[in-house]
């Protein structure tokens, strides 16, 4: 699916069903330098299952035009006018690491929009270290090595996906390897400056969830506990065995969570 947002091209796909304006609209927000295709078992389950679903690639990424936004709230803004090209008056926003945090943003500052809020690998903050962000900005494959390590659990490591044959980390890098020059050291700078998350968490109305990864090293679930301090409404649900990146190293109870947050929220 292609539609314009603020004059440029954005991709999205749908899980197999084209959207219903009858349907309540799940959009998911993929993490840093990554594109929708990280959603495909969640987007294909709930699209089938009730629900219309959108998994965007943010502007610069997969497929999408233009270039990398500049900072978590200028992608907050433009989730809200993607909302309105695609017709929507509002969304179940579900993010992903930094996706997280434009989901959070969004939920603060156009709060009329959000109707339920989920933070995978969620944090108030997701500081970056300077050597990760000089590696990033030099293009060095070692970002990318470093990251994949750090973003799986110890299982992922050696194998252990419900699909036989797949290689978690080898393909999380494979992503990260096609992303355009200089949109994973963009990504960083994004997620480093941010730090509204307190803020912005205490402005949010909507029922929240927050999922973790038992074994995120990245996002551990201390980073979380500023919103947990302040949102208004919210469940957790913890993936055990999991590391950051989650969503395709445990798909299945992410869909668990995630179906059931959503059955309750909407009863």
């Amino acid at each position: 699916m292609r539609f314009a947002v603020d004059g440029a091209v954005v991709s999205a796909t749908t899980g197999g069903r084209l959207p219903d304006p009858g349907r309540p609209l799940i959009l998911f927000l993929h993490g840093a330098a990554l594109d929708n295709t990280v959603w495909q078992l969640q987007t294909r389950y709930f699209s089938h299952h009730g629900y219309s679903v959108m998994a965007v690639d943010l502007p610069g990424h997969g497929r999408s035009e233009g270039t990398p936004l500049p900072s978590i709230e200028s992608y907050a803004d433009w989730v809200a006018s993607l909302l309105e090209s695609a017709g929507y008056a509002s969304a179940n926003l579900v993010g992903h690491s930094m996706g997280g945090l434009i989901a959070l943003e969004t939920a603060s500052r156009h709060p009329g929009l959000v109707s339920t809020l989920t933070m995978l690998g969620p944090a108030a903050a997701i500081p970056v270290h300077p050597a990760l962000l000089t590696a990033a900005e030099a293009g060095d494959h070692i970002a990318y090595e470093l990251m994949a390590s750090w973003g799986h659990g110890r299982r992922s490591h050696l194998g252990g996906h419900q699909t036989p044959g797949i290689w978690m980390i080898g393909s999380t890098i494979r992503l990260w390897e096609r992303a355009g020059p200089g949109v994973l050291a963009a990504d960083l700078h994004a997620c480093n400056a941010y730090g509204r998350g307190p803020e912005a968490a205490a402005a949010v109305r909507c029922p929240s969830l927050l999922i973790s990864g038992s074994l995120d090293v990245m996002t551990p679930r201390r980073a979380a506990a500023p919103l947990r301090d302040n949102l208004a409404e919210v469940r957790e649900a913890v993936i055990e065995g999991a590391g950051h990146i989650m969503i395709v190293e445990q798909p299945d109870p992410v869909i668990d969570a995630l179906a059931a947050f959503l059955a309750d929220s909407s009863s």
